[in-house]
């Protein structure tokens, strides 16, 4: 049992106990080994499932007869167990990689008769703990059901295996002269499946939405092993309920993605992108909504940057800035089919918000190498922060006329207490990443972050989660954004179909 930590009278939450004893830890070591046992971290108790055995085992190899399929031991699996951002830790001891989705099916109807638990494991690029087991789950590895089935280059509708990762996926539609409708800085890592079961939203959601309205069909098998073909190669199709958005988004704890339609949108053939600067957040709002009016059918992407932000990603990466310094900075992205329209959308854009002073100063570039250059000073800085010795990272969506006020909140708050308190992301969608990085997580600090976050959420009725899921790390503060109602429901359809809880235990509902 973990001790209580309490500062000035009141108790920290469970999960900022553990994650200052974690960073502790870390900072000792950086061994893979001595990342800190989740179940011991979040002082979880484990479920009413079986123990693989030797039996099970030997069933599985009749099920998986090739001999890459299965891994065994904690030696072999150690890759499986850990997540990215070394956080959390499990002791999966069998990785399974099924090549079909009748291998699935048949993996899922026997571990659902025998109780054994089950943790889907995709592209390992998640921020919230959510593919890696917390005990001795079996682990479901997509990474062999990863064929190309279709692409339909007149309907512009992709159909594929989930654990196609989302980086190759864009290079396939390329050659048909398509693209992903959804664009991450893991795109390199992370899978279809993946992204599906998390909602992924990334910096083009601003131009086509989310998966919610790209994914047609899905094929999923459910803890039973039953698989549903909720399939579809038409855009058009209103008959009855639509099962697929239940899984979209489902952190893998209703069924398991196999296969994915989605509609990919014509690639496009012109690509600009401007980084401006500016004095104040009403100039960011005034930039955003004369931005939407200009260049309406050609913008792809709004991003926004605070002043620290920008200046911890300069000095990580060895660089400068393009334009001098200013409280914000802008990243906005222009795709099209026309370059001498998009150059004088541009030009008059430029000349309207510059011209009245909303916009400070700026550059825009149609060279690949120097849009390169510019993205590089918006993705990568979550890398920079974590370059500290702790960094606390919140996906928060927020109102945009309030959008920013969680940073200057943090600011005062913990400032004086931290070397970095900064915000940036998509203003497009309302989607703000609050990071908050230093040499050591005190208790202090950590009762100031906690749960003040989520309550300033609450207040403005934001999502404590934009786009990164709730995963392991966050089921607790769930209570934030869905109200108890709402709660109960989610609880009461994974017990329709997961009715022995074997998918994904300990994640998103506690």
């Amino acid at each position: 049992m973990l001790p209580n930590i309490f500062h000035n009278g009141r108790q920290l939450s469970r999960i900022f106990q553990c994650t200052l004893q974690m960073y502790r830890q870390r900072s000792l070591t950086t061994g893979v080994n001595e990342i800190p046992l989740s179940k011991d971290h979040y002082n979880i108790k484990r479920g009413p499932f079986s123990v693989a055995t030797d039996a099970d085992i030997k069933h599985f190899e009749s099920i998986l007869p090739a001999g890459n399929q299965i891994l065994l031991g904690l030696e072999e699996t150690v890759g499986y167990n850990r997540d990215y951002f070394k956080y959390v830790r499990g002791l999966g001891a069998i990785v399974l990689k099924p090549r079909t989705s009748e291998e699935v099916s048949n993996i899922m109807r026997y571990c659902n008769n025998k109780r054994l638990a089950v943790s889907v494991f995709g592209g390992n690029t998640g921020v919230c703990g959510g593919s890696i087991p917390v005990f001795d789950e079996i682990i479901l590895s997509m990474d062999l059901m990863n064929r190309v089935e279709s692409i339909d280059k007149y309907s512009g509708i992709l159909v594929c295996e989930s654990g196609c990762v989302l980086g190759k996926l864009e290079e396939e539609l390329a050659m048909e002269g398509m693209m992903m409708p959804l664009d991450l800085g893991a795109k390199n890592s992370c899978q279809i499946g993946g992204n599906v079961s998390t909602n992924a939203g990334g910096i083009r959601l601003l131009r086509y939405g989310s998966l919610h309205g790209s994914v047609l069909g899905l094929e999923v098998v459910l803890a039973d092993g039953t698989i549903m073909d909720l399939m579809s190669n038409v855009k058009k199709d209103n008959t009855g309920y639509h099962l697929k958005h239940m899984f979209i988004g489902s952190e893998g704890t209703l069924g398991v993605i196999t296969r994915v339609a989605i509609a990919c949108p014509t690639a496009t053939k012109t690509q600009n992108v401007l980084f401006l600067g500016l004095r104040d957040y009403s100039s960011v709002l005034r930039t955003f909504l004369e931005c939407k009016a200009c260049l309406g059918e050609i913008l792809t992407s709004f991003e926004l940057i605070d002043r620290d932000a920008l200046e911890c990603c300069i000095e990580h990466l060895r660089t400068s800035s393009p334009i001098g310094s200013y409280p914000f900075y802008v990243l906005i992205e222009t795709t099209g089919s026309s370059k001498q329209h998009d150059a004088e959308k541009i030009r008059d854009y430029l000349e309207h918000v510059i011209g009245h002073g909303i916009v400070s100063d700026g550059v825009v570039t149609n060279e690949p190498s120097k849009i390169t250059k510019l993205w590089q000073l918006r993705e990568r800085i979550p890398e920079a922060t974590y370059s500290n010795n702790f960094c606390l990272t919140f996906d928060l969506s927020l109102p945009l006329k309030n959008f920013y006020d969680i940073v200057p909140a943090m600011k005062d708050r913990v400032g004086h207490l931290v070397k970095l308190v900064c915000g940036f992301g998509h203003i497009g969608d309302s989607n703000i990443h609050l990071n908050i990085a230093g040499d050591e997580l005190t208790p202090e600090i950590a009762e100031l972050i906690d749960p003040f976050v989520y309550e300033f959420t609450r207040k403005l009725r934001g999502s404590i989660s934009a786009e990164h899921g709730i995963g392991l790390l966050k089921p607790k503060y769930l209570k934030y954004s869905k109200s108890a109602e709402s709660i109960d429901l989610m609880k009461q359809l994974k017990l329709v179909l997961d009715r022995n809880g074997i998918l994904n235990p300990y994640k998103v509902l506690c």
